[in-house]
């Protein structure tokens, strides 16, 4: 999406997203008071800046405000301005004329230029610690490198903001220190008049001079707001006008949008806080809108509940995060003002909590498959980054009120209670944590996960949901890339689109990427995956999402409940393809594999699973009943354990899965301590050695097979006594094809038959004039429900077979052209290529 957005366009645009998704008008409560004098905007910043109504002198507050206050004492005590630098080892004066890179740190990937990872982290602390901590790692790039020099730039800004907070923030020790505000003060003034001014040529990161660095001076001045009045807060107002002109989101394209587009307005909402000038915040009110608008390209949200950034990489755990957070702040900020997000735009994005980001969030985490290349980041985990999105939905719920908001905070309420504890994540700081603690400990009901399955075909995701575990396929087309890679983070990433099936139960599996997976775990051995040996360089495929496949049959369809999902795999680097489908049924995934054909020169395998036993853990694996790793815990893990065992019908892991094969399946095991490094896959990270216990189990095809198969069944959270009773269940489980033109599946006792239809095909009952996902679901009551879609979206026109007396047509989508009934059910739909791999339905009553 390009071009300039007038206000009135978007305004009808979103008034009919919101009609379309059934909020009423006026949903947010009418202001309690009218805001509208700066200073009460400042005072509001602050309030949300510092928190409000917890006592600072209990835990977890007291130590998170006591390491606020010796770091801030640290960061004054060691500040040394000179020409070029503010702090030794933070240089920030840089070659002239450089130029500012327009994408995501083009202009440098040095280890120092990754100063743009930390924008998730941006308002973390207590006072900004993680920031501080990782920045440390930056600070051993280059000092020539323009990356490294705006990143220390960057730097310098976040230590004058630990600073501010620790002097304006009660209870930290230094609270009104003069000597500590004399410093914060100097600093500033300082990096306006050397640095960040107008007249200086920006260089490096474009993020870092105009979103890190701009915020962080804002939030600064305005909790130093007593002392940043008359000129040097105009300097101030000046410096960002320079750097952050109203230009920077004149039109939705570039890197001004989604996340990086409510970060723009944030910093122009408080530069016009700060210099008392209502027509700058109303200008990032109205620049927020195009981000609230559903799109059909590049980066935003979509109709189907994705949310992509980068143009190519599904983001809400990452960049996602910094969005919430920037919205739920700025709808606080301006609530009850005459620049009051409330309006159709802001009413239909709110749906995007429980439509984008609430099907991603399990017990406490928010998955990995959605965080891009944040999962390569030391310090971060799927559940920190839960709790810093939760905590903007506790926000977001106070903005919104009402039932919405109720809602919300049981949601929130319900993670919290199952997942990690928040007093341990310090990354959150004290405003955050008493937010999360003020909902946990309310009087308010907690809510229990959800049942159901979710498609999301924009960004090649599916999450499975039922009681008691959920599971997630993660994938890759020309619309999405197989991995991304850039500022030297996530490099060895390339297998996370390659069909990685993640799955976590209730008490179990909470730790399998938690605990520095991504640092040592077997980058070709994920999950689920089917993968070519060939190995590959780091960052292969090239920086910034880059690397996308040359297949368009991705996706699937649902009916809320159950779900048939397929990938026509292409390989990163080499020559791999292979279809893969999943049935995504009651207890259970049906895997299956076929037409595995690569010419590598290279073993080519499938990864059953791949499962995280931590430092010390333990695994007591059943094959067929027996018990496998007998050596006893000293022999096994002195060396792998490894072995190929024949005749495989079933397999249990206790205390995580059941593993059930059709048909008898010769499977590898292999119980091995690997060790590796943050660094191995963030230039960023750390190079200190871990060392975590893992359990593979794959499937081996062969070096260069052609038209190889698979079939097995994953049961989580399975007791052995369930998984060998469905292994002996054999006619439960019917596969009707597992080939390279369809795979299919059917499930009596479900009243299920499921398939995936690569070329215009005849499986079973079911017959289709093109490439199709199918699921059909009969019912005790004597109806059926059929699910179709399109997932390669070129279906002009669909006719479709179902070989089952059907009386009459109940229902049925728009897209539904003609329905034939009697001793078959004939359907034709109309050209299905504007559907964008929506799943169309049709209810019948049987004969």
């Amino acid at each position: 999406m390009s071009g300039g957005w007038t206000r009135r366009a978007l305004l009808r645009a979103a008034g009919g997203a919101a009609l379309g998704t059934g909020l009423a008008a006026g949903m947010l409560p009418g202001p309690a008071e009218s805001v509208a004098r700066p200073a009460d905007l400042r005072a509001r910043w602050r309030a949300l800046l510092l928190g409000e109504g917890f006592d600072r002198g209990a835990e977890p507050y007291r130590s998170g405000l006591a390491e606020l206050g010796r770091a801030a004492s640290r960061h004054g005590e060691s500040m040394r301005p000179r020409p070029g630098a503010l702090w030794r080892g933070l240089p920030y004066a840089g070659p002239p004329a450089t130029g500012i890179a327009q994408r995501h740190g083009l202009v440098s990937t040095a280890p120092a230029a990754i100063g743009i990872r930390h924008r998730e982290l941006a308002y973390a602390g207590p006072a900004g610690i993680g920031i501080t901590r990782q920045h440390d790692l930056v600070r051993a790039g280059a000092p020539a490198d323009p990356g490294a020099l705006s990143g220390n730039l960057h730097e310098s800004f976040t230590r004058l903001r630990v600073m501010a907070e620790a002097y304006a923030q009660p209870g930290t020790g230094v609270t009104g220190d003069a000597a500590l505000g004399r410093a914060v003060l100097a600093g500033l003034d300082h990096l306006l008049a050397d640095v960040y001014r107008p007249g200086t040529t920006p260089y490096g990161n474009w993020w870092h001079w105009q979103i890190g660095g701009p915020q962080a001076l804002l939030d600064t001045a305005l909790l130093m707001s007593n002392q940043t009045s008359g000129g040097r807060a105009a300097a101030c107002c000046a410096a960002v006008d320079a750097f952050v002109p109203g230009t920077a989101v004149g039109s939705y394209t570039g890197s001004s949008t989604g996340a990086n587009r409510v970060d723009l307005c944030r910093v122009l909402a408080l530069r016009g806080v700060l210099g008392g000038d209502g027509p700058r915040i109303q200008l990032a009110r109205d620049a927020l809108t195009p981000v609230f608008v559903p799109v059909t390209e590049g980066d935003g949200f979509y109709a189907d509940g994705s949310f992509i950034q980068h143009r190519y990489v599904p983001y809400i755990g990452g960049y996602g995060t910094a969005l919430f957070s920037g919205v739920a702040m700025l709808g606080a900020l301006l609530r009850g003002t005459a620049w009051d997000l409330d309006g159709p735009e802001l009413r239909a994005f709110l749906g995007t909590v429980d439509e984008a980001v609430a099907p991603f969030v399990y017990n406490g985490l928010l998955m990995d498959n959605v965080a891009g290349r944040g999962i390569s980041r030391a310090g971060q985990s799927d559940h920190t980054r839960a709790q810093g999105m939760l905590a903007s939905i506790a926000l977001l719920a106070e903005v919104a009120g009402g039932e919405r908001g109720e809602r919300w905070r049981a949601m929130v309420k319900g993670w919290l209670e199952r997942g990690r504890p928040v007093a341990a994540n310090r990354s959150l700081g004290v405003a955050r944590t008493a937010r999360l603690l003020a909902v946990s400990g309310g009087k308010g009901r907690a809510a229990a996960e959800p049942v159901g399955h979710r498609l999301f075909p924009s960004m090649d995701r599916a999450v499975h949901r039922r009681p008691g575990w959920a599971a997630s396929v993660s994938m890759a087309s020309r619309r999405v890339a197989h991995y991304e890679y850039g500022n030297g983070e996530n490099a060895r990433g390339w297998h996370t689109g390659a069909g990685w099936l993640s799955w976590w139960g209730d008490g179990f599996g909470a730790d399998q990427y938690a605990d520095a997976f991504w640092a040592t775990a077997d980058p070709y051995r994920l999950p689920g995956i089917t993968v070519s040996a060939r190995r590959l360089a780091d960052g292969e495929g090239g920086p910034w999402a880059l690397p996308r496949p040359d297949a368009t049959w991705v996706g699937g369809t649902t009916d809320g409940e159950f779900a048939a999902v397929g990938q026509d795999l292409r390989g990163l680097g080499g020559t791999l393809t292979a279809r893969k489908a999943w049935f995504f049924l009651d207890d259970c995934v049906v895997c299956l594999g076929a037409g595995i054909t690569c010419a590598d020169g290279a073993p080519v395998e499938t990864v059953v699973d791949n499962r995280n036993l931590g430092a010390r853990g333990e695994a007591a694996v059943r094959v067929n009943g027996e018990r496998w790793n007998t050596r006893g815990k000293a022999a096994g893990w002195a060396g792998a354990a490894r072995e190929r065992r024949a005749g495989v019908a079933w397999m249990h892991v206790p205390g995580h899965a059941g593993y059930v094969f059709p048909s008898p399946t010769d499977v590898h095991l292999l119980l091995e301590a690997r060790t590796g490094s943050w660094r191995d896959v963030n230039a960023g990270g750390s190079p200190d050695p871990i060392t975590r216990r893992y359990l593979t189990m794959w499937l081996d095809h062969g070096r260069d097979p052609v038209g190889a198969a698979y079939a097995y069944v994953l049961m989580p959270g399975a007791t052995a006594q369930a998984t060998h009773a469905r292994a002996a269940a054999r006619g439960r489980l019917r596969i009707l094809a597992n080939d390279r033109d369809a795979q299919a599946i059917r499930v009596p006792e479900l009243g299920l038959t499921a398939a995936n239809l690569w070329a215009p095909a005849r499986v079973g009952p079911i017959t289709a004039s093109a490439p199709a996902s199918v699921l059909i679901r009969e019912r005790a009551d004597g109806t059926a429900q059929l699910c179709v879609s399109d997932p390669p979206r070129g279906a002009a026109a669909l006719a479709l077979t179902w070989d089952r007396p059907v009386r009459e047509v109940l229902s049925a989508s728009p897209s539904v052209r003609a329905a034939g009934t009697g001793d078959s059910l004939r359907v034709t739909f109309a050209d299905l290529r504007g559907t964008a791999g929506a799943t169309q339905r049709i209810t019948v009553s049987l004969a």
